[in-house]
Order: structure tokens, then C-alpha cells, then sequence
């Protein structure tokens, strides 16, 4: 008797997220990031990702060119954590900043890396404008 219901409970699970799919969500344009990046990044990368616009001469990589210096692949994971400030590696907290207001707001499925994790709306639209803008 207890294999039914667990079949049961799984076949309303599956039909449940079935409705959750990730195409239902409203998802950032990257115009949302844009302005978003303009508020908080320029003053380092540029204006638009322009770094001859910079405010501040502190080396800050072309966000331009995350793919070219991936082979040619935008690397997802390594970007959000890099923003939201866990991938803390290379560039050390006193050279970028973290934004702590980018990591609130309500959660969205991003895929990484072929899962689905949920990631703050802010840190999606940056991530959006970011691959958008890629040359």
C-alpha cells in the first residue's frame, strides 16, 4: 500500500513543477541589468561597459570580453559569484566591492551549468546585460 501513494505523491510533485516551469517567469531584460550596471559598476568598468568612460583608474577588466577570455564561453557561475561576492579569487574585496542590495528581491531560476538556481532578480538582470553586451 505504501508504493501507490508514493507513486501518488511523486505524479502531483512532477505535475507541480511541470507549472513552475522556468519559461513562466517574468525574466530580466538586460536593460534592467544596464541600469542596474550604470548605477553601481561604472565608476569602474564605464558607463555602458565602456571602460575609456571610467570615473576611476583602478584596472578593472573590459566586461566586454568575458567570453573572449573564456574561449569564447560566458562563464555564468564564475560571474554571479564573482558580483554577489563568494567567488572572491583573483579580485579581492578591495578592489570590487560587494553589492549587498543586489543579492535581495525575489528569486529567479537561472540556469547554471544546466541547473536551474534560484538567484535574485538584481543579480539576474546584471548577468543578462552582461552576456547581452559580450563581443
Amino acid at each position: 500500500m505504501k508504493f501507490p501513494v508514493v507513486g501518488l505523491g511523486l505524479t502531483v510533485l512532477v505535475f507541480s513543477l511541470s507549472n513552475c516551469a522556468p519559461s513562466d517567469v517574468d525574466m530580466p531584460e538586460p536593460s534592467e541589468g544596464a541600469a542596474l550596471f550604470n548605477q553601481n559598476c561604472s565608476a569602474c568598468h564605464g558607463e555602458n561597459a565602456d571602460p575609456t568612460t571610467r570615473e576611476l583608474s583602478v584596472g578593472a577588466p573590459d566586461l566586454r570580453h568575458i567570453g573572449t577570455r573564456n574561449k569564447g564561453v560566458f562563464p555564468r557561475a564564475a560571474m554571479l559569484s564573482q558580483i554577489d561576492g563568494y567567488g572572491r579569487g583573483r579580485v579581492g574585496e578591495e578592489q570590487m566591492p560587494e553589492f549587498g542590495a543586489l543579492l535581495e528581491g525575489d528569486l529567479l531560476p537561472i540556469e547554471v551549468e544546466g541547473i536551474f538556481t534560484p538567484t535574485p532578480r538584481p543579480l539576474a538582470a546584471l548577468l543578462a546585460y552582461l552576456e547581452d553586451i559580450q563581443r
